[in-house]
């Protein structure tokens, strides 16, 4: 196990066993191409909560209990996205480019792990492969979905989480990371982004009401933007795309609130139009510094002629928080939680953490302080204009 070249024959049996592998087949695929290196490999996938690591089952070899995120070495890999190596023991982030899946755990038995860089970085490179393979094979079937759910989704849930993008984009000039409440019964709740060029475009939503038909405005909303967008048009045609989706496919419902972004990441030139919805918070240096009160017009589905667009200029390092109303309309003993309160949270709960870690405390903090479950979707959408993208995954302390 000292000699760093096996790996490369793992690494290319685990591409051949996996090829033609059903998902309820890629762990123990894994653990096979793992075997004739000495290490009993585990997948463990974290669940919709991002409270526990559930581990992947296994043919003929016993499938532990879960591991909690806050208070195990696995969840501490998890966090911060870095390996941890206790005795014969390694933990490895599970990672699709940026997004955060879960953990790989490698045992070496009796063995205890080589110190040499070569065996780290064949365990890096194996786990960085495995966490491809389960993105991969996830839409394939349900078995994976299985794993990471801890009760039923509603049908509303099937639908948005189906059309929704990964929650955490992180590129060289760049972070987008966001988080849904209650995650397994979310209606008309979403978001999106899309990144070319020297462009992001992200957006948050929120379609009036509750359950399916919520989701199927939001759903009918989301591909209105798209097409447009594709189709080359500037953010108020993108509102009004929607606005005739809207219009046209179901009528009954009331509106849509969204706020449709892009922003420069050159330059930092950020525009925007905000159609009814909570304005967004800039964070500058982990402090509440403003909030974002142009570019305002109807909700989407009610026709607006105003076509105002908002502008801002960002800095290196800044953060823009953008939420829907049911962060805020939830009550805390008795009141509404506030945008007064969130911003403190902001601060109090996710400081200058790495954005998607950042947004996992502050959800749980806003839920654990709530007086019961969320009285409507709260979703949570943070991106940051970085300079640098490994400090947007990995603290620095």
């Amino acid at each position: 196990m000292n000699e760093p070249w096996p790996w490369r024959a793992a690494v290319a049996d685990l591409l051949q066993r996996t090829r033609l592998a059903q998902p309820d087949e890629l762990a123990g695929e894994v653990s096979a191409a793992a075997a004739p290196l000495g290490l009993a490999a585990r997948i463990y996938l974290v669940d919709q909560e991002q409270r526990s690591l559930h581990p992947v089952p296994q043919p003929e070899v016993a499938t532990p209990e879960p591991l909690a995120v806050d208070s195990t070495a696995a969840g501490r890999v998890f966090m911060t996205v870095q390996g941890v190596t206790e005795g014969s023991d390694v933990w490895l982030p599970l990672l699709d480019g940026s997004e955060r899946l879960g953990v790989l755990h490698l045992a070496a038995g009796a063995a205890p792990v080589p110190p040499d860089g070569g065996f780290q970085a064949g365990c890096d490179l194996f786990s960085q492969l495995v966490g491809h393979m389960v993105a991969t094979k996830i839409p394939y079937g349900d078995a994976l979905l299985k794993v990471k759910r801890t009760r039923r989704m509603s049908e509303a849930s099937e639908l948005l989480f189906r059309l929704l993008p990964p929650l955490t984009f992180v590129s060289r000039r760049m972070v987008v990371s966001a988080i849904l409440e209650p995650c397994y019964e979310v209606g008309g709740d979403g978001f999106d982004y899309a990144s070319d060029s020297s462009t992001l475009f992200f957006a948050i939503y929120d379609t009036a009401g509750h359950g399916l038909r919520a989701g199927l405005g939001t759903a009918t909303v989301m591909s209105a933007v798209r097409s447009a967008r594709r189709g080359g048009d500037d953010l108020v045609g993108l509102a009004r795309a929607a606005d005739r989706a809207l219009e046209a496919y179901l009528p009954e419902l009331r509106f849509t609130t969204a706020v449709l972004c892009e922003l420069d990441v050159a330059g930092g030139r950020l525009r925007y139009v905000n159609c009814g919805h909570p304005r967004p918070l800039l964070l500058r240096g982990g402090k509440v510094m403003d909030s974002l009160d142009g570019g305002r017009r109807l909700p989407l589905g009610l026709d607006d002629p105003r076509a105002e667009v908002g502008e801002a200029i960002l800095e290196r390092g800044d953060r823009l928080l953008l939420y829907t109303d049911g962060v805020i309309e939830t009550h805390v003993r008795g009141e509404e939680f506030g945008a007064e309160r969130l911003a403190e949270l902001v601060e109090q709960a996710a400081g200058e953490l790495p954005a998607p870690e950042a947004l996992r405390r502050l959800c749980h903090a806003a839920l654990s302080r709530y007086d019961g479950p969320p009285s409507d979707d709260a979703t949570l959408m943070l991106v940051e204009w970085s300079h640098d993208a490994v400090r947007a995954m990995i603290p620095t302390a």
